[in-house]
């Protein structure tokens, strides 16, 4: 069971491929499992909760003599917290222990545990480069970097994923590789800081060429690049232009921009501003008019007064991004912003919060309703019990966004194909749209 965020799901993918190798097999149903694995979320309190109620409920699921084991950024941060609140648990497994939790949970008599100390691989680093378990989707996540090297107010990820670490792009582009070879159609970079890629190693703006790398991949099958997590002031030249020139890359930007007001920014240890942000947008919307932008704003951090927040709801008026998420400020201990003064009371958070999404819902409906009568292609992502194709344009992420569903018998096409649709209706984040063509076939079935 995998909780939290999309890099959290890449490295589910490694553990999975790691006890795989153990010799365990995976089954669909906790109560059949003889262990099961919660890989946890830290992030903000509503995470840690979420992961707790995960974990209980499947304490009460699994069978007597299965092993109930708890991995993941929980663990890591609050391990022997977690030890001893959660009796019904087996084993508590942080970073050190996920490349190997066969072994270190389970005490499984592996290859790795006959192997020398110094090749068995340790701890979340490692875990990046091990295989994974094969695709179920014709679309998957890839880390290319762990750790953060950002000290903004709020955020404790740095305290437990550590500094940035990039991955050699012989390694991305293997794993890439291997993943189009199994049927994947589009690939989502993902990293806490996915535009900071190569800085730690010396070779900023390093992630341009990797993507000009995994464009070669287009003869081999791939039909997507998506970039998630990207840090506004690092979406710059080579990168911008990159994105804007490889027909791989979808023109969908995933920007972490937090807030609009400059003042609140700076107390966060943010870059950035309101100006600047709708700027920047501005800039690519004229470059590229069918570009997809989503964002996340963090609502009632310490000192956020009523001038701040006029200036966040302003700014999703003037700017309209097609997609955003608001969050409710969090308190975590260790951070910078834990100290702040000026705590923003429960009932006033919640009230700007319905003030966000009273501005930002109608935009994103107003953006869905606008494409009834276009002609979208859409990646499908799988085909439902009624035959209809279901997928996604490049406006929409997977697990995140709406997904488009394509009705009618005038195309077949499996999952992995790019489908031309014309949009019917707009049915909340959702869209409905009849077949035109099959644009490109998918060269190999993935696994459900």
């Amino acid at each position: 069971m995998t909780l939290g965020c999309p890099k959290n799901a890449v490295d589910s993918d490694k553990v999975t491929g790691s006890l795989l190798a153990d010799g365990l097999a995976e089954v669909d149903d906790a109560g059949v499992a003889d262990v099961i694995v919660v890989n946890t979320c830290a992030f903000v309190e509503a995470a840690r909760q979420e992961s707790i109620d995960t974990i209980l409920a499947l304490a009460d699921a699994k069978h007597d003599h299965a092993r109930l084991v708890v991995t993941g950024c929980m663990a890591e941060r609050h391990g022997d917290e977690l030890a001893a609140a959660l009796p019904e648990v087996d084993a508590v497994v942080g970073f050190q222990g996920e490349a190997a939790l066969g072994e270190v949970a389970l005490g499984l008599p592996t290859l790795r545990s006959r192997e020398s100390a110094t090749s068995r691989p340790v701890g979340v680093r490692d875990l990046l480069e091990l295989p994974r378990s094969a695709p179920r989707a014709p679309w998957a996540y890839v880390k290319v970097a762990e750790g953060c090297d950002r000290a903004c107010a709020f955020c404790a990820i740095p305290s437990f994923r550590g500094k940035q670490v990039s991955r050699l792009p012989e390694a991305i582009l293997a794993e890439s590789r291997s993943l189009v070879e199994q049927g994947v159609s589009e690939l989502v970079l993902v990293a806490q800081d996915l535009a900071w890629y190569g800085r730690d190693t010396g070779e900023p703006g390093s992630l341009a060429p990797l993507l000009r790398q995994l464009d070669g991949l287009s003869s081999e099958g791939l039909q997507r690049v998506r970039l998630l997590y990207l840090y506004p002031s690092e979406v710059k030249d080579p990168l911008l232009s990159t994105m804007l020139e490889l027909p791989t890359v979808v023109p969908y930007f995933d920007l972490s921009l937090q807030h609009a007001s400059r003042p609140l920014l700076a107390r966060m240890k943010r870059w950035g501003s309101g100006d600047i942000f709708s700027e920047f947008i501005a800039r690519i919307r004229s470059v590229r008019p069918e570009a997809a932008f989503r964002s996340s704003f963090i609502v009632g951090f310490p000192g956020e007064t009523e001038s701040d927040h006029e200036a966040l709801l302003e700014f999703l008026g003037e700017v309209r991004l097609d997609w955003a998420g608001f969050f409710p400020y969090s308190r975590e201990e260790g951070t910078a912003a834990a100290a702040l003064d000026g705590i923003v009371a429960d009932e006033l958070m919640h009230d700007r919060l319905s003030e966000c999404s009273a501005v930002q819902d109608p935009i994103t409906a107003a953006a869905r309703d606008a494409l009834v009568g276009s002609t979208i292609e859409v990646l499908i992502d799988t085909v439902d019990d009624e035959g209809v194709l279901v997928g996604r344009s490049h406006r929409e992420a997977p697990e995140i966004d709406g997904v488009v569903r394509i009705r009618g018998d005038a195309v077949f096409a499996r999952p992995g194909a790019m489908v031309s649709a014309r949009v019917l209706d707009a049915l909340g984040p959702d869209l409905d749209a009849e077949p035109i063509a099959v644009v490109t076939d998918a060269p190999v079935e993935v696994r459900p």
